[in-house]
């Protein structure tokens, strides 16, 4: 054994002065290549290598984007953006139809000076470069997974969490987005209207998700993208002997009709329920016409699934009687509002 081992040893060593004798005699421009393949006991980081562990990364960060089914398209509708932020203006028009008798009528838009500005968002991880060297590199993968599963779930909690702030945050109309006063009529002509039901519990939403025009903005100025700094000249690397790997979007969210939400802190029971879908139907628009407005969803948070459930899908109520009310809408419950 003790000579075979001599043997092995020997023959590395013979090896290695071979391959250093033509290092030596080649050409600057290849000698780099010469050892490239040479791995004695971990990876060797060239940049071909580290573009596919790059490549894998990538691909890693895909994967969790892509299998992940976030909740913010049941309320939000997606805006691009080409600047650092957007007026909405046209909030509150009406585009309801009249009968056409002699000239075009043109509805009076009110402007407003709603605006949304985009922020930056960013997810960084940095592996150390030893890591890479042993081999380990396949332990940081389901983190780059990860990662991409926590940008595809960003919005979510963007948007529901400017939801649940829509008591103090004001809307398009300068009133909390929920409120007991929004102005509704022809200019000098205006009455308030609720969209808020008050009361001491954990709140609850109704809205009107079936139209074009959605309740959130998800406005979108740069999508969600993977990058990386892993030259062996970076500061990141030459310095802190680190490989840095990221994730960055740019985008905001912002309210858009209030006329499609209702709130309640009142306890989730049918009577509140059918009184809060009433008060959102009858919602008229500035020239007296109905909107329209119909409740799909029952938005809750984990704390009222039950009491929601027990309202939208029992066939029975508590007395007995037929719950004429089942169905009526889809219960979501968001753990984002818990």
């Amino acid at each position: 054994m003790k000579q075979l081992f001599s043997v092995r040893r020997l023959a590395m060593i013979l090896a290695l002065v071979a391959l250093a004798a033509i290092c030596l005699w080649a050409a600057p421009e290849q000698q780099p290549d010469a050892w490239a393949g040479m791995a004695f006991g971990g990876l060797v980081l060239t940049p071909a290598n580290m573009a596919m562990l790059t490549q894998g990364f990538k691909a890693a960060f895909k994967g969790g984007f892509e299998l992940t089914k976030p909740m913010w398209a049941q309320v939000a509708m997606k805006s691009p953006s080409t600047t650092a932020e957007e007026k909405y203006a046209w909030l509150g028009a009406t585009t309801k139809l009249r009968e056409w008798i002699g000239d075009r009528v043109y509805q009076n838009m009110k402007v407003h000076g709603y605006a949304i500005v985009n922020k930056d968002f960013e997810s960084t991880i940095a592996i150390p470069r030893n890591a890479m060297d042993d081999d380990q590199y396949g332990v940081y993968t389901p983190l780059m997974t990860q990662m991409g599963q926590d940008a595809a779930l960003h919005p979510d909690e963007l948007v529901f969490g400017l939801l649940a702030l829509g008591f103090t945050t004001n809307c398009y109309d300068g009133q909390y987005f929920f409120d007991i006063d929004h102005p509704v009529g022809l200019q000098g002509q205006e009455v308030s209207v609720s969209n808020f039901q008050a009361g001491a519990g954990a709140a609850w939403y109704l809205l009107d998700t079936s139209k074009v025009l959605k309740p959130i903005i998800l406005q979108m100025r740069k999508e969600y993208q993977f990058v990386s700094k892993t030259a062996q000249t970076d500061g990141n690397v030459f310095d802190r002997k680190e490989y840095v790997y990221g994730c960055d979007g740019r985008l905001n969210v912002g309210f858009g009709l209030w006329q499609q939400a209702y709130a309640s802190k009142a306890t989730l029971d049918m009577a509140n329920y059918v009184a809060a879908r009433t008060a959102m139907m009858s919602f008229k628009a500035d020239n007296g016409k109905p909107l329209a407005i119909t409740p799909k969803v029952l938005l809750v948070p984990p704390s009222l699934e039950k009491a929601a459930l027990d309202v939208i899908q029992a066939e029975r109520l508590a007395n007995g009687a037929t719950n004429t009310y089942r169905n009526t809408a889809e219960v979501v419950m968001c753990p984002w509002l818990s």
